[in-house]
């Protein structure tokens, strides 16, 4: 019904379409998608049985919610290659996480799933404010990591200029995003921070650049690290969202006219927002934990599958399609001190507060008999290293206890004591 049209242009018509069509086409994949999904993956057949559902349930989008939810347990579980609804042969790539917790998750594409992923990333970079023509600096982790050839291949079908730079080499980055002049970077922001640090190590005015955009994403970040990076960097910073299990970068985009939170493609992943505790489905506009089912992946079709990421539904802006609203943070990245839900975003919120504390910290938790003890240990700004470090010491604690709920020790670091990420930051370090 909807076909993809020429991504440099006008947009594609399903971005410009009624709540209804968007619905009717909705319901029309999520048939299909869950029919694939049964008929072909017997681990999810098992799992459907024993709830005692089947497609022919599936009448209505709301009759989605009967259906069971999966997890990365259960990718695992079917390691390397059993939920794949396809046969091996019609895979023209995997990608997988880096298993750091267990076994990899692993994920194929049809080249069909390959050209809507390009599709669905071109989309996103034009509402972005890309186009035609433009260089794009790609700074995410290329190989099993879908970031990269994601940003990648999306910015080709955009019929962008790609540099494939990856992660790592931070002088090299520097320099070459000097001599290259590329219009966009797409990297995560804790990277973009070690950049731009880089930047000011060499004497280079970051103002001075090409750059106008940056599309971050792959880790969660605030309102104030969108502020900082602008500010520093002298370009419009927006969000991507995606992950690898759903398809990768590209599931959501934010949109430059009103940086209002990632625009979900809706034609390709239908959002819900669950209670963590109980897997209810809350109404649109509460916050809860962010699940998607795909309605056109042929290799992977993945249902109901719980992101850990929690957010709300909000209504279209730019486009008819629903937004999410900031990533707050993972239910498994929570931590509970003293009785008080904690996300790292918090704390990251209050650092960038203090005007002379930079964007590089670390959280450690540890027990001291019965009691949770928080220690935060943040740089000092370049700019600022002449400064009170006990006043900006006492100024972020204050700031902590008071909007966050918990007290904690705030430990003032050299410049460069932080390790600089190459790809996501590790920010918290729970020794309990």
């Amino acid at each position: 019904m909807y076909n993809e049209r020429t991504l440099s242009g006008a947009l594609d018509d399903i971005e410009m379409a009624s709540i209804d069509e968007l619905r009717e086409l909705q319901l029309k994949r999520l048939r299909w998608s869950v029919a694939h999904c049964y008929n072909n993956v017997p681990a999810y057949r098992k799992m459907c049985q024993e709830k005692g559902v089947h497609p022919f349930d599936l009448k209505k989008l709301e009759d989605l919610k009967h259906f069971p939810f999966t997890k990365k347990d259960y990718l695992r579980e079917n390691y390397p290659f059993g939920t794949f609804a396809v046969p091996n042969r019609d895979v023209v790539r995997i990608h997988a996480s880096s298993g750091t917790t267990g076994k990899p998750t692993v994920v194929g594409y049809t080249q069909n799933d390959i050209d809507t992923w390009a599709n669905v990333v071109a989309r996103s970079i034009r509402a972005a404010g890309g186009h035609e023509g433009d260089k794009v600096h790609i700074s995410y982790g290329y190989g099993l990591f879908t970031g990269g050839m994601g940003a990648h291949y999306g910015a080709e079908r955009l019929g962008c200029t790609v540099i494939p730079m990856s992660g790592g080499q931070t002088e090299k980055q520097v320099q070459l995003l000097q001599d290259f002049d590329p219009d966009i970077i797409m990297v995560t922001p804790s990277y973009m921070l070690n950049l731009i640090d880089e930047m000011e190590r060499q004497n280079v005015d970051p103002h001075k650049l090409s750059l106008r955009l940056g599309i971050f994403g792959a880790e969660p970040w605030t309102e104030e690290m969108r502020k900082n990076i602008e500010n520093r960097l002298g370009i419009d910073a927006l969000d991507i969202y995606g992950l690898s299990e759903v398809m990768g970068p590209g599931v959501a985009q934010e949109c430059l006219e009103t940086k209002d939170g990632p625009t979900i493609w809706e034609d390709h992943f239908y959002p819900e927002i669950i209670d963590p505790n109980t897997g209810e489905v809350l109404p649109d506009g509460e916050y809860g934990e962010l699940v998607f089912t795909s309605l056109t992946k042929e290799a992977l079709p993945i249902i109901r599958y719980r992101t850990r990421d929690l957010t709300r539904l909000l209504p279209g802006t730019a486009r008819p399609m629903r937004r999410i609203d900031k990533i707050t943070g993972r239910s498994d990245d929570m931590l509970i001190i003293r009785g008080v839900n904690v996300f790292p975003t918090q704390i990251e919120e209050q650092i960038l507060k203090v005007s002379t504390l930079a964007p590089h910290y670390e959280i450690e938790v540890t027990k001291s008999g019965n009691m949770d003890m928080v220690e935060v240990r943040v740089e000092m700004t370049p700019e600022a290293v002449d400064a009170d470090q006990n006043a900006a010491s006492k100024e972020l604690a204050h700031h902590i206890k008071a909007v966050v709920g918990i007290s904690t020790k705030v430990n003032i670091v050299s410049g460069g004591t932080i390790p600089r990420s190459e790809g996501k930051a590790k920010r918290v370090f729970d020794k309990r």
